[in-house]
């Protein structure tokens, strides 16, 4: 029996092939050098038995009715194949949880409304632990929006998850946000503070974390990311527990009536101690330089300094003591 080519059909015929089958089916050998293989296993020939080195031609139609045949029967073999391949799909449910790729990925939330949906839905669900790192300085919002945090952190203690968030230090001195974190504390949360910038982010369960865009020019200010990547989101507790182990705890934190300073005169202190002039720490804390002046006087004032060196001297001590008491 001769070879089919690579296709498995031995199609398509070639010129020389062709020619070949006119010469034998007038009673003449094949071309000097032809490879009469191909056409045997066609069928299209077969050697003459009692004639050696010639051949007796078949009728291509039949040839190509047992082909049609053939292919047909591999068709159906291929479409049973095609089918199963769904069941190969369904073994993934048993490969996901002990797989070492991180996961699919990220979804970019467009709106702070879709942002907030996300986290209703996933922190609904949460069963472990819920992380948040909230650095901005305070600002009035719904007391709507602010009930439903409570409902929902509650909520959340409740089913024995873990709550630990971390606020800008000024939230103390904010009366909303102070009430608002004694009412989850009150429930069992655990809650710092800290000055140090830090991005914004929670994460829950160690499987999901949400983010702000970096990544979409243009993109509302408060769109963000859902990452679900466990690589990414495990990086990220990381950075979470060395922000964490850095903060004040929220019941020691010294920004009470005894406190001679307020948080926004300790941030200026905190720009100074950083090595930035009067004049650079305007822009960076959102103050005009007049106002940054007049925080100076009163800092000075209040603390009986004359200069601003006896003002930093007494700040080097202040930041010590508070690093202590962490």
């Amino acid at each position: 029996m001769g070879e089919l080519d690579n296709t498995g059909t031995g199609l398509p015929l070639t010129e020389e092939d062709f020619a070949a089958y006119q010469r034998i089916a007038g009673g003449e050998t094949p071309p000097r050098g032809f490879d009469v293989r191909r056409l045997i296993a066609l069928r299209l020939v077969d050697p003459d038995p009692y004639a050696p080195g010639r051949y007796i031609t078949h009728n291509p139609r039949g040839a190509a009715q047992t082909l049609t045949t053939r292919i047909r029967h591999d068709l159906e073999r291929l479409v049973q194949e095609v089918a199963q391949l769904p069941a190969l799909e369904r073994l993934a449910e048993h490969w996901d949880p002990h797989r070492l790729y991180g996961g699919p990925g990220s979804e970019y939330l467009a709106s702070a409304a879709q942002m907030n949906t996300r986290l209703g839905e996933v922190g609904a669900a949460a069963l472990t632990e819920f992380c948040s790192i909230q650095p901005g300085e305070p600002a009035d919002r719904d007391p709507a929006i602010l009930r439903l945090g409570v409902e929902r952190t509650r909520a959340a203690l409740q089913r024995g998850v873990t709550v630990r968030s971390i606020y800008h230090r000024s939230a103390h001195e904010h009366a909303q946000s102070r009430d608002y974190i004694a009412a989850m504390t009150a429930d069992g949360a655990d809650v710092r503070a800290s000055a140090l910038p830090g991005p914004r982010m929670v994460i829950i369960d160690r499987q999901h974390l949400f983010i702000d865009n970096h990544v979409i020019e243009g993109g509302d200010g408060n769109s963000g990311w859902h990452v679900f990547d466990r690589a990414a989101v495990m990086w990220v507790r990381a950075v979470f527990d060395l922000f964490w182990d850095h903060a004040t705890r929220w019941d020691d934190l010294c920004l009470s009536a005894a406190d001679p300073i307020t948080e926004r005169q300790w941030r200026i202190l905190r720009e100074l101690d950083a090595g930035y002039s009067a004049q650079q720490v305007g822009p960076r804390i959102g103050l005009s330089r007049r106002a940054v002046d007049k925080e100076l006087a009163a800092i000075r004032e209040a603390l009986g300094c004359a200069t601003m060196y006896q003002v930093m001297a007494w700040y080097g001590r202040a930041s010590a003591g508070e690093a202590r008491r962490r």
